[in-house]
C-alpha cells in the first residue's frame, strides 16, 4: 500500500524513472501545475479534495475534515491506461479515471490552510506523475446538502494513455493481469469496492468489475476477495 513517506523517496524516484521520458513529468512541471491549479482557487474557499478511488481509503495526507460527498456531472471509469504502481510496461493494467456523465459518490477531505505546503505537494507527486489528470475545482454536494468547492482529478482524454473502451468486458483482463511494485490491479478494484460498501454507496460500474474479478479467480496475480 502506498506510504506517505513512500512519496518522498528515492524508492518512488525510482518508480518514476521507470516510465518512458515522454511520458514522466518532471518536479517542475508537477509543481508548475499545482500552482497553476492554486491560482484559480476560488476566493475565500477552503481547499477540499474530492476522494473517488484509493484516497477515500489511503489518503496518506493529513486533514482536519472529512465528508460523504457526489459529484454531480462526472463517473468513475478505467479510461487510463497504467505502466507504473500496481502495473508495470510488462503488465500494463488500468488506473480510474472521472469521465463526464452521470455523478460520484465519494468522499471530500479538507485541508488546513497552514498545512497546504505540505500536503498538497504530495498530493501532486501521487496523482500527476505521468500527467494523465487534469486538476479541476467543481461543485460537490456533502451529506446533508450543503454544496462545497472542491478539488478534482479527472482523466484528460487527451493524455496519450487515455482509452476511449472501458467497459467491464474489456478491462476485465487487463485488470486481473496487471501487476507492480505495489500490488495487482484487481486488488485495487476490490480495495475501492470494499470501501464504497462501507460508505453505503453503490457504483455498478465498480461492482460489476468487482463481481467479474472474483469469478476471473486467480488469472494473473494475487486477488484478494
Amino acid at each position: 500500500m502506498l506510504k506517505r513517506h513512500f512519496l518522498q523517496s528515492d524508492e518512488f524516484k525510482a518508480v518514476l524513472a521507470s516510465l518512458p521520458e515522454h511520458i514522466r513529468w518532471s518536479p517542475e512541471r508537477i509543481g508548475s501545475s499545482m500552482r497553476e491549479t492554486l491560482s484559480k482557487r476560488p476566493v475565500d474557499s477552503d481547499v477540499w479534495l474530492f476522494c473517488y478511488g484509493s484516497l477515500i481509503w489511503n489518503p496518506v495526507v493529513h486533514f482536519i475534515e472529512r465528508e460523504s460527498a457526489t459529484l454531480p456531472g462526472w463517473s468513475r471509469s478505467f479510461t487510463l491506461g497504467l505502466r507504473s504502481g500496481r502495473a508495470s510496461a510488462a503488465h500494463p493494467g488500468r488506473m480510474l479515471g472521472l469521465e463526464p456523465g452521470g455523478e460520484t459518490q465519494g468522499v471530500v477531505i479538507r485541508f488546513d490552510e497552514d498545512s497546504l505546503d505540505d500536503e498538497l505537494p504530495l498530493v501532486w507527486a501521487r496523482e500527476m506523475i505521468s500527467g494523465a489528470y487534469r486538476p479541476v475545482w467543481q461543485p460537490v454536494i456533502l451529506r446533508g446538502g450543503r454544496r462545497v468547492t472542491s478539488l478534482v482529478f479527472v482523466a484528460d482524454r487527451a493524455h496519450p494513455y487515455w482509452c476511449k473502451d472501458a467497459s467491464v468486458k474489456t478491462i476485465v483482463p487487463i485488470l486481473a493481469s496487471a501487476s507492480g511494485p505495489l500490488g495487482t490491479n484487481a486488488e485495487y478494484v476490490l480495495r475501492l469496492a470494499d470501501a464504497l460498501t462501507d460508505l453505503r454507496v453503490r457504483d455498478e460500474y465498480i461492482d460489476a468489475l468487482a463481481s467479474a474479478l472474483r469469478e476471473h479467480g486467480g488469472s494473473g496475480g494475487r486477488i484478494v476477495p
